[in-house]
């Protein structure tokens, strides 16, 4: 069976946003969402700074209550965290420093209660799986940033989440290595089945790892402006001209939705120009 056969028959979980806002006090960061999102897809939410992107995938991890509308993933309220929806954050300050590689990964089939040797089993799959056996038994802080990302993205794969959901996870690392890992990020999706939703505000990762771009409007009360299928065959050619005229589609949203931002801080600039709008 090929990857692509198994990702079809993913494990991955469906998951609903229906007409989803999220107020905090008198402030709404975002009103009216609904996505319908694929077992096994990849979904990239795109937008300018500050739209709510984070925020909504914090409604997803159940980190917060939605005010209005619901959410559901394989059919099932979400009302809190679960085990169900792995989080991958942005810098890897929430692996344990004073644990190795291996012990970071199996931490959570530990704490599940699996045996021993389970744990071991699951800690090498995953180990393996981002390439890193040869640094099973080093701690964090001797690795570098992308390492430890990717023993970040073993460590929520090793408790089998039917659905990964990613803050911006690759947003510190330097320009090359980003590069390297959203290919691994690719490669790891493909392999391992789950559904993803993966919040950026880099046009060019998206396109690189979607199969289904939502741009968001600018907060406050930020909806979704467009959705985009990405029919593109993987691994991705940014330089071919699909992805350039996508890339383009994209750019000309994301632009229309800073310049909302800025005339909303009273600052009426052209973002691409630097010109003042007198």
């Amino acid at each position: 069976m090929t990857i692509e056969m198994e990702r079809q028959a993913a494990r991955g979980a469906p998951t609903s946003i229906d007409g989803v806002g999220i107020r905090f006090g008198s402030y709404q960061a975002v009103d009216g969402i609904s996505l319908d999102i694929a077992a096994g897809e990849f979904l990239c939410l795109l937008g300018p700074s500050g739209c709510g992107k984070s925020t909504l995938l914090s409604a997803l991890a159940g980190f917060i209550p939605a005010t209005s509308g619901t959410i559901t993933v394989d059919g099932a309220p979400v009302d809190g965290p679960s085990p169900d929806r792995g989080m991958v954050f942005q810098n890897s300050d929430a692996l344990f420093d004073w644990l190795t590689v291996r012990q970071n990964v199996a931490f959570g089939p530990r704490v599940r209660g699996l045996s021993r040797k389970e744990q071991a089993s699951l800690a090498d799959e995953y180990i393996g799986l981002v390439g890193l056996r040869k640094f099973a038994d080093r701690l964090p802080a001797q690795l570098s940033g992308g390492m430890r990302q990717r023993v970040q993205i073993a460590r929520v794969l090793a408790n089998k989440p039917p659905i990964v959901l990613m803050d911006e996870p690759f947003g510190a690392l330097d320009a090359q290595t980003r590069h390297v890992m959203q290919a691994e990020m690719d490669r790891i999706w493909r392999e391992s089945g789950c559904t993803v939703v993966f919040v950026t505000h880099d046009i060019d990762e998206a396109v690189i790892l979607a199969d289904r771009i939502a741009v968001m409007t600018a907060g406050p009360a930020a909806s979704i402006k467009s959705v985009y299928r990405v029919d593109l065959p993987r691994p991705r050619d940014e330089t071919s001209p699909e992805a350039i005229a996508l890339h383009q589609k994209l750019r000309r949203d994301i632009r229309q939705e800073v310049r909302t931002a800025m005339r909303q801080q009273g600052f009426d600039q052209d973002p691409e120009s630097g010109e003042e709008k007198g």
